[in-house]
């Protein structure tokens, strides 16, 4: 049975409103030939900026066409994520929108929709700290994502080359090998910018003064403020926001880049060749004099006209070799190779997952583990690491054996095992009655004979380097 019959009438009525706009457009809208404003203004007497925003003076219905809500609710139903503070569930969405997707259509196209507070989540953050998500309701999670795809069309043609995180056709790969070839040029000396809670503490004002210079429509403005300014339900408790944009949101990634467009275009205003990747911006130089003198005076520009912080702890200049971008690091003549900090965060994450106490099958364990480094891998497959790859192989590997032979529990049970693999009686004996303890029990000959590479093989584990390989043809 399809997807559509499974969720009955109230999916169809969603997505099958057919190809025409939820409302004509208003009199004076691009294309209309009607004769509102826009169609005796003359375009000689506008810039190319004023005629560009003059034709986003109707964006709402864009917004509200059939064909863009209809869209907004794939995407929103693939991204999948959890309920907002209203518990409402994806599965739940179809028939509430049933029953309301007129009045929500309705109060956007007044201006009225107001979005609810969203759930606050705090996670861990990889180089230490926490970082805070902010999860909206489904409801508004859709008029977001339907926000998105009208505004992202406008917006991200404008922005600068050297600009790669969230934006559709670029990925952090890209980001990487231009910053390579920046190295391999001769700029070894990179200055690493900082932003210290750069999504906690963008300014409301800055940002929608940013979105009106390119957008003239005031009920859009007016709703992307009120997502801004959406309290964060934390503990029971509803917190008031007059600053950040907590990710967690569709349209967060855009705004960040709106407002960081101002950086990349004082930087390439300068003649700087950089990188950035949503926050994390690096400028790429010849020499550490110049490098001090770039990262003074950007400091100085992001907290004076941005009112963003800089985190002068973790900012540097430094030769590209002592420093990590995107889990790579850089060597001289633009080398890649994976970054010490990221295999650690590897070798935690597969710790985590190879837990002896975790009371899962060995099968479910291999899978899990599998999932990880598949993905791991493929995201490294540019670096030089066919020798990290094959020592972490290894290492996994005995993470492993060592949790099999503790699934054996008892030294007769150990033995056995070790027999029926091929290990001689009294090899499997000295192991399962060694009592030194389960790692050193997993690193013995007799271990490594009987779990050899053949038998992971046989079980179904996917070999990091055999991957990394198959990546680099």
């Amino acid at each position: 049975m399809s997807v559509k019959r499974q969720q009955g009438g109230a999916y169809r009525q969603l997505l099958l409103f057919g190809s025409e706009p939820a409302n004509p457009p208003r009199p004076g809208a691009c294309g209309d030939g009607g004769t509102g404003p826009a169609a005796h203004e003359e375009p000689q007497a506008l810039t190319a900026t004023d005629q560009a925003r003059a034709l986003t003076q109707h964006l709402m219905e864009e917004v509200t066409s059939r064909e863009n809500l209809n869209r907004a609710y794939r995407r929103v139903k693939a991204n999948r994520g959890a309920a907002g503070i209203d518990g409402m569930t994806l599965e739940e969405l179809p028939a509430w929108l049933a029953e309301h997707k007129q009045e929500l259509i309705a109060s956007l196209l007044d201006g009225s929709y107001r979005p609810q507070p969203v759930r606050g989540k705090q996670i861990p953050k990889p180089g230490g700290g926490m970082r805070q998500l902010g999860i909206p309701t489904v409801v508004d999670r859709l008029v977001q994502q339907a926000i998105l795809q009208v505004l992202e069309p406008i917006l991200d043609p404008t922005f600068s080359d050297s600009s790669y995180g969230f934006r559709p056709g670029r990925s952090a790969h890209q980001a990487v090998q231009q910053a390579s070839e920046y190295v391999a040029e001769g700029r070894v000396i990179v200055v690493d910018m900082d932003l210290e809670k750069f999504f906690d503490r963008v300014n409301h004002d800055i940002l929608m003064a940013r979105l009106a210079r390119r957008v003239a429509d005031k009920r859009l403005l007016t709703i992307t403020r009120r997502f801004l300014q959406a309290g964060l339900m934390q503990h029971g408790v509803c917190i008031e926001r007059h600053e950040g944009t907590p990710q967690g949101g569709p349209l967060s990634p855009l705004l960040a880049n709106l407002l960081l467009d101002d950086l990349d275009q004082e930087l390439t205003r300068r003649g700087h060749t950089f990188c950035r990747y949503a926050d994390d911006c690096n400028i790429y130089v010849r020499s550490q004099a110049a490098g001090e003198r770039v990262l003074a005076s950007l400091t100085r520009f992001l907290e004076e006209m941005l009112r963003l912080r800089v985190n002068r702890q973790k900012s540097a200049v430094a030769h590209v070799s002592e420093r990590k971008f995107l889990g790579y690091r850089l060597l001289a003549g633009g080398r890649l190779t994976i970054a010490p900090a990221s295999l650690q965060r590897a070798k935690d994450r597969i710790r985590q997952l190879t837990r002896r106490k975790r009371g899962i099958s060995f099968e479910r364990m291999l899978g899990e583990v599998n999932s990880f480094t598949t993905g791991w891998v493929t995201y490294y497959r540019h670096a030089a690491a066919r020798s990290a790859m094959r020592a972490l192989d290894s290492w996994i590997r005995r993470k492993l054996r060592c949790v099999r032979l503790k699934q054996r529990k008892r030294a007769k049970s150990i033995a056995d095992f070790l027999q029926s693999l091929g290990v001689p009686w009294n090899q499997s004996w000295t192991t399962a009655a060694c009592g030194k303890g389960w790692w050193r029990m997993s690193g013995t000959p007799s271990s490594h004979h009987g779990m050899n590479t053949q038998w992971f093989k046989t079980q179904g584990y996917q070999s990091l380097e055999v991957r990394y390989v198959s990546l680099q043809n």
